[in-house]
């Protein structure tokens, strides 16, 4: 009887999946801002812990890489959105967050029935249930996986992109507004992925 109470539980704690969303690169003047959403169960969640999962933030590019597929094997479903640096502009940042992450849930095969979201924020477009942590990344393991999915998606992107706009470092400030970067769009002028609205505020448009 015991057995099969502990196989009942086991099974239940398959089940049982946790939903966690994140976004990266919110605060970069170059290039888009992704979204990730993660769908774990706790057994996996356990397994992640295990394999050092946190947030992203706290890991290096190499552990986040090495970490990336290990999480996508083990998660029962996943998506990743972004928008645009020309939605940003057009739309605002938190919109064209949003957007985002409408689009990583779009992916999923079926609709969370709770949704954990990193930061204070409301996604205000979505219906269903959701609940938002701050430093979310640091306290629930589907969204630290989410965070780290995403950094490395949009990593991978701005490594692809320094070859099409050389002359910025973007594979070393992966978009975000350093000093140096800053100094070179002054020397080299803004290409169509700097996102306007952010450079105006720098004075630099």
């Amino acid at each position: 009887m015991q057995e099969k109470k502990e196989e009942d539980l086991q099974q239940a704690s398959n089940k049982v999946s946790e939903v966690g969303i994140d976004e990266v690169g919110k605060g970069a003047i170059f290039g888009p801002v992704f979204s990730a959403v993660l769908v774990l169960t706790e057994k996996n969640k356990f397994i992640l812990k295990q394999y050092g999962v946190t947030d992203s933030k706290k890991l290096t590019p190499k552990k986040r890489k090495l970490l990336l597929p290990k999480i996508l094997s083990l998660s029962s479903d996943y998506g990743i959105g972004q928008s645009s640096a020309r939605e940003i502009d057009n739309l605002g940042i938190r919109v064209a967050t949003e957007l985002s992450m409408i689009r990583a849930l779009k992916k999923l095969k079926e609709k969370p029935s709770e949704l954990k979201i990193d930061g204070p924020l409301l996604l205000r477009p979505w219906k269903g249930i959701q609940k938002n942590i701050v430093s979310g990344d640091s306290k629930f393991i589907s969204i630290a996986s989410a965070s780290i999915v995403a950094k490395v998606a949009r990593d991978n992107l701005m490594e692809r992109l320094e070859k099409k706009y050389s002359g910025y470092l973007i594979f070393k400030n992966k978009g975000y507004g350093t000093k140096e970067h800053l100094s070179l769009i002054k020397k080299n002028g803004i290409t169509k992925l700097h996102r306007k609205s952010f450079l105006k505020k720098s004075n630099l448009i």
